[in-house]
């Protein structure tokens, strides 16, 4: 299968796996917060929002171990990936381990000095806290498996187990409805063996069809060198995606400060949204971030850009199509979704998916970063003022008590560094900004133009079913022509009818 071919396909399996695991993931938030109530689900999304705050370090890894993957297979050396992926794994253990024993140690003063925790349920939320911790352990050690997958374009099989995954978890939820006790203790301990499945089956299968993939690490495979380059690379990347998650689980420490757990469990269902929509997007970045890196490791950096820029334009163009309607119909969604919609509900989900959108029209940028390598100084100017929001945050909800105004300078923050990518990569790496703002920037502008005219139209209608049918409607003709006939090039246009072509007749 050809390189083009083989985007087009896996990007169609993600696609379809992201349909499917959003729907069954939302549902099943809706199934969870009728059997825990909404005190209970804002227990758990703020001891789960503290441990898997660390949970970035698995993502920075993932990204690290394909990185590293990818370019070796651009330049043909498979034995150097079979070492390569064994020193990874040796250190995602010392990582995993090492991160287990700290937020362990840190127990005793998170649960009595820094969350606030409900009266009576101290215990509960201690117990809650070391099983997560356990999960984020068996995640972490998952990260390089997952990595051999998304470098080797196996996206078929991590979409199969995704959707496994999501239907053991809406399994999960309508058995606590039926369930006495402490339904919480009984959800984490499930997930936990979940993430244990979820493991052993990536294993398994890396084991049968990749021969880099070992069990036995021989003592001549271990090079201090590649760990410490992994360390590097992935040290930077961490920081970067640290800094996000910091963000994100740190405005749910704020809020909790301020508002209480009720608050908490608002902000989870709309970082439960993000991240169910996010996958239309991880979507196109798995199927391209591969090609991404070997073309960099093929020396050919003016077809990394030209793939860079497609992969930010599409995955802004498939997110406004998706995300677009949803902003305007939130409040029909969230009552149709929910028995009962906790305050601030909508607004959260609102801007949360805009900030969104702001960062993917730079976001292929990113990558194409992460296959050059040189990560210190881009990673300190465009990640760090991010970590401006928590003291921002902080501030306004003293002085003002406004969420709204708390989270619109989040957005305005995402906007700002998403924006500075252009300059920092044409004054380091020789970006053309004109050309990317002519073919990615002004392209995209008119499709959410067209979507946002197009949706308030709609929104002349009497909320009601209806309407939210003709809305998703309108939103998706109108998208799909103005992105094929006015977003997208005439040889991009040629480049798709190719390959989709080619898909048919295979």
């Amino acid at each position: 299968m050809s390189p083009g071919t083989r985007i087009i396909v896996n990007t169609l399996v993600q696609y379809m796996k992201a349909v499917i695991t959003t729907c069954l993931s939302l549902y099943t938030v809706r199934v969870v917060l009728k059997a825990l109530t909404d005190s209970d689900y804002g227990l758990y999304m703020l001891i789960a929002g503290v441990v898997t705050m660390l949970g970035f370090i698995t993502n920075s890894l993932i990204v690290t171990t394909q990185r590293y993957i990818s370019l070796l297979h651009g330049k043909g050396n498979i034995e150097h990936v079979r070492r390569l992926f064994v020193n990874s794994m040796v250190l995602h253990w010392v990582i995993g381990l090492l991160l287990a024993a700290l937020l362990a140690s840190l127990e005793p003063w998170l649960m009595t000095r820094f969350l606030n925790i409900p009266a009576g349920r101290e215990e509960t939320a201690a117990t809650v806290y070391f099983i997560m911790i356990f999960v984020l352990f068996m995640t972490i050690l998952s990260a390089p498996l997952k990595a051999l997958f998304i470098a080797r374009e196996n996206i078929a099989y991590i979409a199969g187990v995704e959707v496994l995954d999501a239907l053991l978890k809406l399994a999960l939820a309508y058995s606590l409805l039926t369930m006495g006790g402490d339904r919480l203790l009984v959800y984490v301990w499930a997930l936990l063996g979940i993430q244990v499945l979820n493991f052993f089956v990536f294993y398994v299968y890396a084991l049968w069809r990749f021969p880099e993939c070992t069990l036995v690490f021989r003592r001549r495979d271990l090079r201090r060198d590649e760990i410490v380059q992994l360390l590097s690379f992935a040290g930077w990347t961490t920081y970067g995606m640290g800094a996000v998650t910091v963000r994100t689980q740190g405005i749910a420490v704020v809020l909790n400060h301020f508002l209480g757990t009720v608050v908490n469990a608002a902000y989870g269902i709309a970082m439960q949204v993000y991240m169910g929509l996010s996958i239309v997007t991880t979507s196109i970045f798995n199927a391209m971030n591969p090609q991404i890196m070997k073309a960099e490791g093929e020396g050919r950096r003016e077809k990394m850009y030209y793939m860079a820029g497609l992969e930010s334009k599409f995955s802004v163009a498939m997110m406004s199509i998706v995300a677009m309607p949803i902003i305007f119909e939130m409040p029909t969604i969230l009552s149709l979704w929910l028995d009962t919609v906790p305050a601030h509900t909508v607004m959260f989900c609102r801007l949360i998916l805009i900030s969104f959108l702001c960062d993917l029209l730079t976001l292929g940028l990113n990558t194409a970063i992460q296959a050059i390598g040189e990560l210190k100084v881009y990673t300190l100017l465009i990640y760090t003022p991010k970590l401006l929001t928590l003291p921002l945050a902080w501030v306004i909800l003293k002085y003002t008590g406004s969420v709204s105004a708390m989270m619109w300078a989040y957005v305005v923050i995402e906007l700002l560094m998403a924006l500075a990518r252009l300059p920092y990569m044409c004054r380091r790496h020789a970006l053309d900004v004109v050309v990317y703002g002519r073919t990615v920037l002004m392209p995209v502008t008119w499709l959410v133009a067209s979507l946002l005219l197009t949706d308030l139209a709609c929104m002349h209608f009497y909320a009601n079913l209806g309407r939210l049918i003709l809305t998703f409607a309108a939103s998706g003709i109108v998208g799909a022509v103005v992105f094929w006939g006015v977003s997208m090039r005439s040889e991009e246009r040629q480049f798709v009818y190719s390959l989709l072509q080619k898909f048919r007749k295979r």
